[in-house]
């Protein structure tokens, strides 16, 4: 049995999803009640109640279920802005290390870890490979976490024996995603066409402009790669990027939803050349098998498609 930390979630729902359907029955560790979500009641899952800063809570985990593998996407970060900050902290660095102690005692022996895009920094242009210098400050409390996560991976794999693989994950979008999502306006332009109306892009952290890009993964690629990496037999590298390998802007997105929703305007202004950036995905196709099926213009089509069937997010 897989155990899926916010398998509940956005991107863990998905990651589930794409366990299952490679024959994997999964546990879903959820703080809050232990309730399968309806997405995933089709699927061979159970819900288990625990905090993963309760070590104790966690470890019980294992008497119910014979936990095989693990997938850590719960959101453990200290970033709330009531929160003292050197509690949540502690709270959150002692969560990541339970998760290694559980392993540890259920004799696991590979942890998939989401780790963001963001450790890269936003000063590159290019492609972003998996073995380049990271940039050591700090802009906001998920790279700086996920950067020290990362190193903590590398000294505790050695120390324990357990296999702990970094995921930096890239923007992804899709059903059951964030909305707003502050850091790209992707599911806020999906989510006007749907609805044949004007997007709202007040949410994000900077405005918009049509050359803005980022590698966007749609989401049921992103569970699938996830997924890969927790069931291949051999991987040959602690970090691996989980991506599209392209860039995409914010014109594409848009002139991808207009291919489903011909009615659909949205008139970004523009920025001029700006320097585009990706994740290069050498490592996860070559180890993993693994190519997106989804391009911008089937994403665009499948999220409409799923928001248009009456669902909220």
């Amino acid at each position: 049995m897989i155990l899926v930390t916010g398998g509940a979630g956005f991107i863990g729902s998905h990651t589930v999803r794409a366990l299952a359907e490679a024959g994997q029955e999964c546990v879903l560790l959820q703080r809050r009640a232990p309730v399968v979500p309806a997405p995933l009641a089709d699927l061979p899952v159970h819900a288990v109640q625990a905090d993963v800063a309760d070590l104790d809570a966690l470890l019980a985990v294992g008497k119910q279920h014979p936990i095989t593998g693990i997938v850590h996407l719960a959101v453990t970060l200290p970033w709330s802005d009531d929160a003292d900050p050197i509690d949540a902290s502690a709270r959150s660095l002692e969560g990541y290390l339970n998760i290694v102690r559980a392993a540890q005692a259920w004799g696991v022996r590979r942890i998939v870890a989401a780790s963001t895009i963001g450790v890269y920094g936003f000063a590159k242009a290019g492609a972003l490979a998996e073995d380049m210098p990271l940039p050591m400050g700090h802009v906001h409390a998920i790279p700086t976490f996920k950067k020290i996560f990362e190193l903590l991976a590398g000294h505790l794999s050695d120390a324990t024996g357990v296999q702990i693989v970094n995921a930096r994950i890239s923007g992804t979008w899709g059903p059951g995603g964030h909305l707003p999502d502050p850091f790209f306006a992707a599911p806020s332009l999906a989510h006007a066409a749907a609805r044949r109306g004007e997007p709202d892009l007040s949410g994000l952290v900077a405005p918009p402009h049509a050359e803005d890009a980022l590698d966007l993964l749609y989401v049921r690629d992103t569970g699938r790669a996830l997924a890969l990496l927790q069931l291949t037999d051999e991987l040959r590298h602690a970090t691996y990027n989980v991506a599209s390998g392209r860039a995409t802007s914010n014109a594409d997105v848009i002139a991808a939803l207009r291919s489903v929703e011909p009615g659909f305007r949205c008139e970004l202004p523009s920025a001029g050349d700006r320097p585009q950036t990706w994740l290069d995905i050498t490592r996860l196709r070559e180890d993993t098998g693994f190519e997106p099926r989804y391009d911008t213009a089937t994403a665009a089509a499948d999220y409409v498609a799923w928001l248009r069937a009456g669902n909220a997010r």
